[in-house]
């Protein structure tokens, strides 16, 4: 459990800062200049806020009214940076063995084979950091944190300085990380695709406030958010297994509480779960179930709310059994097709608009050996 209450004033802007988080990976999510960082960095101990309470796996490392606060490196707490600030003249393998260093041997719970093996770094082992990629540098900085024995780790936009292709090798690293390391992870980005893959629990921020907390699904797929996130891509995300593949069109069909989806075929076996996510700016409403259109995605709902996004456009909500869609509209759509709560309508997505990008693994590392959960933090 992570608990963050705080008030901090930096210049002219102030942090007002209260929630709460468990296990898996908490996203500080919301778009730049929000104070994410801020936040992360007076968990870390890099800030001393001028009043409030953090705790972290029980310890508490700031509390005001009784003049407590945790220095930085007592707190136990792994920090993985923008870039990956590995040391130049040291090897991957020395750098990942310096967090260890500082670990008294009687605490520490991760192995440095188990960490290797979940990041994918041995062949790494014997080079130094400017023999690496980007994404590599961040696999190494991660396991260097890790190997250290933190209670609690911290991720500031650890792929913000990354190409498109090195994010995709990264991710399903994080999701390894994210389902099998005990030690809760919280993670900065304003990068909505991210959160939508990687967040166990999204704590929503705008302005110095906590605009909203909860699970992943719930707060991504909740019409009237993305303005205070700074994003076009709004979106929401649906729990759904691997139910059948098609190989002569090569398409997989998912299934979960939604109904089924078709997507581009995966190389993933009948049963694997997932997270799909889908833009609102890829569904079509109808308010009659159409007949004879290429989109091979045609789920019933009904419309749970409706919020404006600008002069032009609305966010419809809408209920698909126990999961919830996005859809954005125009307003003269809108008005034309009835579109308010209670409203029963039928959302159409085309099958190529589910990109890979848009799935992610619910369980990243469930063909991993189960020995690989050894981390207790």
């Amino acid at each position: 459990m992570l608990e963050v209450d705080i008030e901090h004033r930096l210049g002219t802007f102030s942090l007002d800062i209260h929630f709460t988080s468990g296990p898996g990976l908490t996203a500080l999510f919301g778009r730049s200049g929000a104070g994410k960082t801020s936040i992360v960095n007076a968990i870390a101990g890099l800030v001393r806020p001028q009043c409030g309470y953090i705790a972290a796996d029980g310890a508490v490392l700031l509390d005001s009214d009784r003049g407590v606060f945790i220095p930085a490196p007592r707190r136990r707490i792994g920090y993985v940076f923008q870039e990956g600030r590995l040391f130049p003249h040291l090897t991957v393998r020395q750098n990942l063995l310096f967090g260890r260093w500082f670990t008294p041997q009687a605490s520490a719970s991760a192995s440095f084979d188990d960490v290797v093996e979940l990041l994918g770094i041995g062949p790494l082992l014997p080079r130094r950091p400017g023999r690496l990629s980007g994404g590599e540098k961040q696999r190494v900085a991660i396991g260097r944190a890790l190997l250290a024995n933190p209670r609690l780790l911290l991720m500031d936009e650890p792929l913000a300085s990354l190409d498109a292709e090195r994010k995709d090798e990264i991710l399903p690293y994080l999701e390894r990380l994210r389902d099998h390391s005990e030690v809760p992870i919280v993670y900065v980005s304003h990068a909505a695709a991210e959160v939508a893959r990687l967040a166990t629990t999204i704590v929503l921020i705008a302005d110095g406030r906590v605009q909203a907390v909860g699970p992943v699904a719930e707060i991504m797929a909740r019409a009237g958010q993305y303005p205070l996130a700074g994003g076009f891509e709004a979106g929401a995300v649906f729990a759904a297994t691997v139910a059948a593949h098609n190989p002569r069109w090569a398409l997989t069909e998912l299934a979960g509480g939604f109904g089924k989806l078709m997507v581009p075929q995966l190389d993933l076996p009948v049963g694997s779960p997932l997270r799909v996510r889908v833009r609102a700016r890829d569904v079509i409403l109808a308010t009659e179930r159409p007949s004879r259109i290429s989109a091979q995605n045609v789920l019933a709902g009904v419309v749970e709310a409706v919020a404006p996004t600008g002069e032009e456009a609305l966010e419809v909500q809408l209920r698909l059994g126990p999961e919830r869609l996005l859809a954005r509209i125009t307003r003269r759509s809108g008005e034309a097709l009835g579109i308010t709560p209670g409203r029963p309508v039928f959302a159409l997505i085309k099958t190529v608009a589910i990109d890979r990008r848009s799935l992610g693994r619910d369980n990243a590392a469930a063909d991993l050996d189960e020995a690989m959960e050894v981390f207790d933090g």
